[in-house]
């Protein structure tokens, strides 16, 4: 194939069909060859995706065989090597050095939490990974000048000491150090009988430290040659002999092949053209080249840039859409997509940015368009691994009511019968635990609750009652016994109570297989795991399943497809749309490094930071040279302004600098051309019909139908906020209560007044503080189910009891009503007002007292004025008669609220017999006013601020209408 003396190294330019170039190069040299010729040529690709577009470009060139297809990630695939041993499984390596650092951090406390065990461990092992496909061994960090870091320097020689043990030995090979010895074994066998016909490395750039060398063991064979993706023709000698330094160039697109070329000792213009296809637009390429310079050199804007005319044309397939946030850019995207689909133009986003991808996929959902995605989904996401992760955060824990409800609505959870049934009592139960709780269930709770339903889910409970036993006992254990358990528990409930098959749904499809292979895995390995607790277990669960991506076999559309950043190199595309041209985002910012800075790792030997963004210009500046290109980015992220993407700021500045070429109208007319994407997006969320707001509603419901009876405390609601009686008394809608219920100011309320009803109820002699406090801690133990809350909330009182005697010294007589109804009828407006005050005593002159607990601040004497009118309207029911327990109607010697909030408070006050008229008035103007078919239930009528929620201000449509607009009486039922 080739004449030439070596090495030999060809590329195609940015822009280029890679396959479709690399098998027509092939086919031209191999033109006057017979037929079986190209079987003896081999072929190292860098990836499956490059092998399967490889053996697609021949099959479109025409029948002929196929040469020989190898991947530069798995040298011993198909290659005879003979004594080279299996890898070890990355998982099986994970858990040595978690157990390794387990076992450092028992030793060294200080060095590091335990949480962060599984953390340290991942960081490790990529640490290692990079350090063995490099050929660094720890000797060599280890002889590092850290004289300015020699704390951070002492913690990191404890881990690397973790890493030394593994460097020595290998007969139990990782990926990496396997890599390198079939190297070694290959180069040998090379060195004794090169290959009989041509071997090419193809697609690579030689990024790392293997293929790196392979790709200079091929390069010296006599029938070898390297084929380079993307390679710049139009940069300069100047340009390239400035790339030596790593520190300042590592970032540039072509830093990689200057590095490659400065080892096989060849200059670029040694570089040849693989086929003498011209790229899709040369002058584009010139531009992008130039614009892409190496910051110290970008004085050569100045200089040759005047060499570029007529830019306009230049750019003539280039749009550049900035739209105003990321929801504008992804319905953009989507609306660019679909045009190409329509049109039968094979099209793909290429992206870095999963949200946005995310954005896009479900844009183009509203038109039937499902784009073929390469990433897929991390297997954490799909519907197993979610299951799987659910059910491991059953172990070692408290089962609370949203962990039970969120499995038990799980689509996978009793799919292995009808779940119907399954679904229903479900849905019973949920009712169940948002009304009365439990805020823990155990299994004691579930069949409770099975016997008291009319339904037969006595069989049902009694499945997930049985399946949840016991969970929460689980401590540290064997890894093997984690396994074992996790597993059996999520196909008992994947199965279902009337299983017909024995773990349901769990395993299906793509994900329950890829679910299923990483237990298989896992439990394969777990007697290399040592011992762990259900937090370890649950982080090491979800770390490998996060690992691992699925693509489920869906049908997607024949010419939409999404790509990242590095499969540009492969694409057939002839529209590619770039997106998320955000700094951060593309190029991405590199992670941050535990264990060494840049010049470390340089002096190391290691990869630096900056070779993640090298890799990503390099994809840009491939991306940008196809036939049509959309650039993309959001003017404003979810915070704040965005900084564009640094390669797209270098081409908009150096267009704009360029008034020879009308470089200032190439990118006007660019952004024209993307103004009307983005003003297709707006019109696509704009609606068809402007639908008005909602106003302020103040229905009028028959006067027939208006509520007869009401509480003390739906007065106050009447007065401020009327339109939550009508919702709840007249449309007799009832808020649910939180799922998640929480130790809130409701509950506390509620359980000091259980508290102080006990203590009224029960007052023997003694001491009556400790009779208080035990009464404190008997309650809070049966209803506070919370540690913590129930701690924190006996403090509390403990803090108040003596201002709690003090007052019930002061003003306390014989407690006569606690907590028991009175009602006292309304005739003229035939109505019925009632109450349960909290207490009123009977003193010695036959007077009562009447008393109200507060767990925060009392009302102030403005709000009792306005609308807080609770004690005012019992000392008004009280002097009616409206309590039996008291004999009849009574004076009222006082009111008193008891503040026991953070500032411990009473507000004690004598209403006198007019006041008390006076209120009792007011209540029957208000009563007859609403018993008026004219008067409408407003909503929010007088609250005491917005940020006040309602329980039915959703209903009411609270935010399209606003405090100051007028209410709109409105006729109902």
């Amino acid at each position: 194939m080739f004449d030439a003396p070596g090495p030999r190294v060809f590329a195609t330019p940015p822009g280029a069909d890679f396959a479709a170039e690399l098998v027509a190069g092939l086919r031209t040299r191999m033109a006057g060859a017979p037929p079986e010729a190209m079987a003896r040529v081999t072929l190292w690709l860098n990836s499956q995706r490059m092998a399967r577009r490889v053996t697609q470009a021949f099959a479109e060139a025409g029948p002929g065989l196929l040469p020989r297809l190898r991947l530069v990630t798995d040298l011993a695939q198909d290659e005879a090597l003979p004594g080279l041993p299996q890898p070890v499984p990355p998982l099986r390596r994970r858990l040595h050095l978690a157990r390794a650092v387990e076992a450092l951090l028992d030793r060294e406390p200080g060095l590091a939490p335990r949480t962060a065990i599984w953390d340290l461990a991942d960081s490790l092992a990529a640490l290692m990974d990079e350090m063995q496909g490099e050929d660094v061994p720890p000797n060599r960090i280890a002889a590092l000048d850290v004289s300015e870091h020699s704390a951070h320097w002492q913690r990191m020689q404890r881990f690397m000491g973790i890493l030394a043990p593994y460097f020595g030995d290998r007969s139990d090979p990782d990926v990496q150090t396997r890599q390198r010895l079939a190297m070694d074994r290959i180069e040998t066998a090379w060195q004794a009988a090169p290959p009989p016909g041509p071997v090419i490395v193809a697609g690579s750039t030689g990024s790392r430290g293997t293929t790196a060398r392979l790709m200079r063991a091929v390069a010296g064979l006599p029938q070898g040659a390297l084929v380079l993706p993307g390679f710049d023709f139009d940069l300069p000698d100047g340009v390239w002999d400035g790339l030596a330094d790593a520190m300042t160039a590592e970032d540039h697109p072509q830093f990689r092949f200057d590095r490659l070329l400065r080892a096989l000792d060849l200059a670029p213009r040694a570089v040849a053209r693989w086929t003498d296809r011209p790229p899709p637009d040369p002058t584009r390429n010139a531009l992008v080249s130039l614009a892409m310079r190496p910051a110290p050199v970008t004085d050569q804007w100045l200089t040759d840039g005047a060499s570029l005319r007529d830019l306009p044309a230049t750019t003539e397939a280039l749009t550049l859409i900035e739209a105003p946030d990321p929801r504008g850019e992804a319905l953009a995207i989507a609306l660019v997509l679909r045009e190409a689909a329509e049109a039968g133009t094979r099209a793909a986003l290429v992206s870095p940015d999963r949200t946005l991808t995310r954005r896009v996929t479900a844009a183009l959902d509203r038109w039937g368009i499902r784009p073929d995605d390469s990433a897929g989904r991390p297997l954490g996401l799909s519907a197993p691994g979610r299951f799987l992760r659910h059910v491991a955060g059953l172990f070692g824990e408290r089962l609370t009511s949203t962990m039970l409800l969120t499995l038990l609505k799980h689509p996978l959870t009793a799919s292995g019968g009808s779940r119907g049934p399954h679904l229903l009592f479900t849905r019973e139960l949920e009712l169940s635990i948002r009304r009365t709780g439990p805020v823990f269930p155990v299994a004691a709770d579930l069949r409770d609750w099975a016997t008291r339903q009319n339904t037969p889910a006595g069989t049902w409970a009694d499945w997930l009652a049985t399946a949840m036993e016991g969970l929460d006992a689980v401590g540290r254990r064997p890894l093997a016994d984690h396994v074992r358990d996790h597993r059996a528990l999520a196909e008992r409930l994947a199965a279902g109570p009337d299983a017909e098959r024995p773990s349901g749904a769990l395993w299906d499809a793509a994900a329950g297989e890829a679910a299923r292979g990483e237990m298989d895995a896992l439990e394969w390995e777990a007697g290399e795991g040592g011992v762990l607790g259900p937090a370890d277990y649950r982080a090491l669960v979800a770390g490998i399943l996060a690992a691992k991506d699925v693509r489920e076999a869906v049908q997607t559309h024949p010419d939409i497809a999404i790509l990242g950043p590095r499969e540009v190199r492969e694409h057939d595309c002839a529209l590619l749309i770039l997106g998320g041209l955000n700094d951060g985002s593309w190029p991405q910012s590199p992670p941050p490094d535990p264990w060494m800075n840049r010049q470390m790792r340089l002096g190391a030997g290691l990869l630096l930071p900056e070779r993640r963004i090298g890799l990503a210009a390099h994809d840009f500046q491939q991306a940008v040279g196809a036939p049509r290109v959309v650039l993309t980015r959001a003017l404003r992220g979810a915070e704040a302004e965005t900084v564009p993407s640094r390669w797209l700021n270098r081409l908009t500045n150096l267009l704009g600098g360029l008034p020879d070429g009308d470089g200032q109208g190439a990118l006007a007319a660019m952004r024209a051309r993307g103004a009307r994407w983005t003003a297709l997006a707006a019109r696509a969320d704009t609606p068809r019909s402007v639908v008005p707001p909602a106003h302020r509603p103040a229905p009028r419901p028959p006067v027939e139908a208006r509520p007869k009876t009401l509480a003390v405390t739906g007065i106050r609601t009447l007065v401020r906020d009327p339109y939550a009686i009508y919702a709840r008394h007249i449309l007799r809608l009832y808020p649910l209560g939180p799922l998640n219920a929480e130790p809130d100011a409701r509950l506390r309320g509620s359980i000091l007044h259980r508290i102080l009803e006990r203590f009224a109820v029960d007052r023997p002699e003694g001491d009556a503080r400790a009779r208080l406090l035990e009464i404190a801690a008997d309650v809070l133990a049966q209803e506070v189910p919370w540690p913590a809350a129930r701690l924190l909330w006996q403090a509390r009182l403990a803090r108040a009891t003596d201002h709690l005697l003090s007052v019930d010294a002061d003003l306390g007589g014989v407690p006569v009503v606690i907590e028991e109804k009175g009602t006292a009828r309304l005739p003229a407006q035939d109505f019925t007002l009632t109450a349960r005050p909290d207490r009123i005593d009977l003193l010695a002159d036959g007077r009562v007292h009447i008393f109200d607990y507060k767990t925060g601040a009392p009302p102030t004497e403005k709000q009792q004025a306005s609308f807080d009118k609770q004690l005012l309207l019992e000392a008004a029911m009280a002097v009616r008669g409206a309590f039996g327990a008291l004999g009849g109607p009574r004076d009222v010697a006082g009111i008193t609220y008891i503040g026991l909030g953070s500032g411990l408070q009473r507000q004690t006050s004598t209403p006198e017999a007019s006041a008390l008229d006076a209120v009792w008035s007011e209540l029957e103007t208000l009563i007859a006013s609403f018993m008026a078919h004219a008067k409408g239930y407003t909503a929010r009528r007088a609250m005491h601020g917005e940020r006040f929620p309602g329980d039915y201000d959703h209903l009411a449509r609270f935010g399209e209408w606003e405090m100051t607009d007028s209410p709109r009486p409105e006729d109902v039922g």
